[in-house]
């Protein structure tokens, strides 16, 4: 006599359920984690853009003796692109000089486009503003 011998081949619903459910789970944690760090990553950089704004406004005072008057955006007399990240074609951040005089400044980077977060604000005293957060 010769023993039929079937041999299951494959995967079962319920195994493919439960690695659909675990894969589930996984990126219900990672993609939180992961906009997060996405988000950190843009706010660095408009850090780093708000920084260079400021090395602008203080070559503008050296050659003019006063703030007021600097500008940004693009038109030919403006000392600094408006928008940040200064590279790339997505903008996260809005460069903006909120208060001059002749003698001070305030920039913000103002988040855009679903950013999140708060405004990051630079003084020309060096005080800095939510850059912690």
């Amino acid at each position: 006599m010769v023993a039929i011998r079937s041999r299951q081949r494959g995967f079962t619903l319920i195994e493919l359920m439960i690695v659909v459910a675990i894969i589930g789970i996984l990126a219900a944690i990672a993609f939180p984690a992961y906009t997060q760090y996405v988000e950190s990553a843009r706010r660095a950089d408009a850090q780093g853009a708000l920084m260079s704004l400021a090395n602008a406004m203080e070559r503008f005072h050296t050659q003019n003796g006063t703030y007021a008057g600097a500008s940004v955006g693009a038109a030919a007399g403006d000392i600094f692109p408006a928008e940040a990240p200064l590279d790339g074609s997505q903008k996260w951040y809005d460069l903006v000089i909120t208060a001059q005089d002749a003698t001070s400044y305030q920039i913000e980077a103002q988040p855009k486009n679903g950013q999140g977060g708060l405004k990051l604000v630079l003084t020309s005293t060096g005080h800095r503003v939510n850059w912690d957060q």
